[in-house]
């Protein structure tokens, strides 16, 4: 059974439209979920819905399969590390972390044990007699972090911990942050508006967008094969190439050369193909004709934006490769890579060949 499940959950405010709408997620034991989104669609709203500080307009949160929508924050065994650290200046770290334990009378003995335990988890064992103004910016979060690790539950809230802190303290953190949640065996549900931590972290990422689900699955899954226009071109820096293509009699056309489309389960007038940067590559002759005007060096990589056919595209190439803004060349694709979507829904199609693949596997089980 999942540990949690949010089931056909909702949220408005006044009886206006829905913020958050039919959101449906199942999460097992252990697992490090990602909900990603840009700002104002709706994740961290879910989270404080399952933590208890939002109540739920509609729909079912069960937590170890019990309905939790009346429960009040206090009583759901959960423990939430908020975006601002929210140290008290004048408490030591040690104090700090204990802090929530002594408000619920826990005896001295068994705080100090839960506090130096949890120090010891999170390199804080030096410091706790210093107080907050003495610490980094990680070490505060780790404090931070410190005081829901002494609640002993098995279901961590996370709210964009990470995003007050610089470049570097952040990809320390993640690797921290990741190797914890291995330690501990506990459910983590983390929010981020930051790709990048949620492909490096997450066993699970959940992409919102305009408070609906945009799709829910393993980092590597979203990356590759996006279920829509949106997550293609919200996954991955520089995003995914959509390049709008257009029937001509019977043939989709793009830069006045025919491109070979497979059978899909629809008639359709317009279509996107979409490419990842790094599934195209530069020529100098043959492809689709490719104006340079724009070049970004990455140090191990170099981006090359340009102008095909009045679309923007970007190609990743090696390093070493020298390009010239205004430069006329070509460019080609994996036609192996590609995605294909319809430009009326968004939606990514599907092939002839998949649909008879389902229906074979249907009549083989029964």
């Amino acid at each position: 059974m999942p540990i949690i499940e949010l089931n056909n959950i909702s949220k408005s405010y006044d009886h206006h439209s829905n913020v958050i709408d039919d959101f449906n997620l199942s999460i097992e034991q252990g697992e490090f979920v990602v909900f990603l989104g840009p700002s104002g669609c709706g994740k961290s709203t879910t989270l404080r819905m399952i933590a208890g500080l939002e109540t739920i307009t509609n729909g079912d949160l069960m937590i170890k399969g019990k309905r939790q929508n009346d429960i009040p924050a206090k009583n759901r065994d959960i423990a939430m590390v908020f975006q601002s650290y929210a140290l008290y200046p004048h408490m030591t770290v040690f104090d700090n972390i204990g802090f929530g334990l002594r408000v619920r009378k826990v005896k001295k003995t068994l705080i100090k044990e839960k506090v130096e335990r949890a120090a010891a988890l999170l390199n804080l064992t030096p410091y706790l007699k210093r107080k907050p103004k003495d610490l980094s910016g990680g070490q505060m979060q780790r404090v931070a972090l410190g005081r829901a690790l002494v609640r002993d539950t098995d279901i961590f809230l996370m709210d964009e911990p990470l995003s007050n802190l610089d470049a570097k303290l952040r990809s320390i953190m993640r690797e921290e942050l990741v190797q914890l949640h291995r330690k501990l065996g506990a459910t983590t549900i983390f929010v981020t508006h930051d790709q990048t931590e949620a492909m490096t972290m997450g066993d699970k990422i959940v992409i919102l967008n305009n408070g609906k689900v945009q799709q829910i699955g393993k980092p590597t899954e979203i990356y590759h094969y996006p279920k829509n226009l949106f997550v293609a071109s919200f996954i991955g820096a520089p995003a995914m190439n959509l390049l709008a293509l257009k029937k001509e009699s019977t043939h989709f056309v793009f830069a006045s050369d025919i491109v070979e489309t497979p059978d899909f389960t629809k008639e359709l007038d317009e279509l996107i193909l979409g490419i990842r940067p790094e599934d195209c590559h530069i020529s100098t002759i043959e492809g689709y004709p490719f104006e340079i005007t724009f070049i970004e060096e990455m140090g191990s990589d170099q981006f090359i934006h340009g102008i095909s056919a009045g679309q923007k595209v970007i190609i990743r190439e090696v390093p070493d490769k020298k390009f010239q803004i205004g430069e006329q060349v070509f460019f080609a694709i994996n036609p192996r890579k590609i995605s294909w979507f319809d430009k009326e829904t968004g939606e990514r199609l599907r092939l002839k060949m998949e649909k008879n693949q389902s229906e074979q596997l249907r009549v083989n089980h029964g």
